[in-house]
C-alpha cells in the first residue's frame, strides 16, 4: 500500500471522497470557539475538511499543508461554492509556518499533527513542542487552538492507536489541552462501497471488517484537544 503522504500527493481525489462522507464539525468547533468574524489557521488544511465549513463565516482562512496537491483541491472546492475569496494557501510545514506572530484568532488541525507526534518518530516530542511553539507563536493572547485526531477507525469507542496514545497523554498532562472525543463516522451506500472508499488508506484489515460486518457505516471515534491561550 502507498503511504498516506503518498496519497495526499498522488490520490487526494479519493481521499477528499472518502473523508467527505463524515458528519459536518460545524458545531463541535463552535462550542469550543465560534469563528465568525475571526482570522483562523487550518494548520494541515488537506482537502479542506475544516476551512470549508469555517470559511463561509470566518474573516479569514490560512490554509496551510505540506501537500500541495491537496491545497490545489481544496482551492478547486471552495472556488466552486460561491464563497467571497477569503481564504489563502499555503504550502508549509507545520514546524515553521510562514504566518506572523499574533496574527490569528483560531488555529484548527485535523488529523494532521500526528505523522510529526507518533512514536515511530525518533523525534516525536521534539517536533510536538516545535508544532505547539510555532502555534503559540502566531496565535492571539485570548485566541484558541483546537486539535482532532483520530481515536480509532473501526472503533466504536475510544481505542487509540500504541504509537499516538503518549502525543496524547502529553497534550493533556504537559500542554494544558482539555480532552473530550465525539464519533464520526463515514457513511456510505453500502458494505461494498465503504470497502471501495476506504480500503486504499486504512487497508485491509479495516476492509475485511467491513466486509464481515457487512457495514455501510464505518465506525470511527475522534479525539478533540482544545486550549485557550
Amino acid at each position: 500500500m502507498p503511504s498516506h503522504e503518498e496519497i495526499y500527493q498522488d490520490s487526494s481525489n479519493l481521499y477528499e471522497e472518502m473523508v467527505s462522507r463524515q458528519p459536518d464539525l460545524t458545531e463541535v468547533i463552535k462550542e469550543i470557539r465560534p469563528y465568525q468574524g475571526l482570522d483562523v489557521l487550518d494548520l494541515g488544511a488537506g482537502s479542506g475538511r475544516l476551512t470549508s465549513i469555517i470559511a463561509p463565516e470566518a474573516k479569514s482562512v490560512v490554509c496551510t499543508d505540506i501537500s500541495n496537491a491537496m491545497l490545489e483541491l481544496l482551492d478547486q472546492k471552495l472556488s466552486r461554492g460561491n464563497l467571497s475569496p477569503n481564504w489563502t494557501t499555503v504550502v508549509a510545514d507545520h514546524r515553521s509556518l510562514p504566518i506572523a506572530d499574533a496574527s490569528i484568532d483560531l488555529a484548527v488541525s485535523g488529523w494532521s499533527i500526528c505523522y510529526l507526534t507518533n512514536t515511530d518518530n525518533a523525534d516525536w516530542e521534539q517536533n510536538l513542542a516545535s508544532v505547539l511553539d510555532e502555534l503559540t507563536r502566531v496565535v492571539k493572547p485570548n485566541g484558541t487552538i483546537i486539535i482532532f485526531e483520530t481515536m480509532g477507525t473501526g472503533a466504536e469507542t475510544p481505542d487509540p492507536p500504541e504509537f499516538l496514545k503518549p502525543y496524547y497523554e502529553q497534550l493533556e498532562n504537559k500542554y494544558g489541552f482539555e480532552h473530550r472525543w465525539i464519533r464520526t463516522d463515514y457513511t456510505f451506500a453500502n458494505a461494498a462501497e465503504a470497502r471501495e472508499r476506504t480500503e486504499f488508506f486504512f487497508g485491509p484489515e479495516l476492509a475485511q471488517w467491513i466486509e464481515e460486518k457487512r457495514w455501510s457505516i464505518v465506525p470511527e471515534c475522534a479525539g478533540i484537544w482544545w486550549r485557550h491561550l
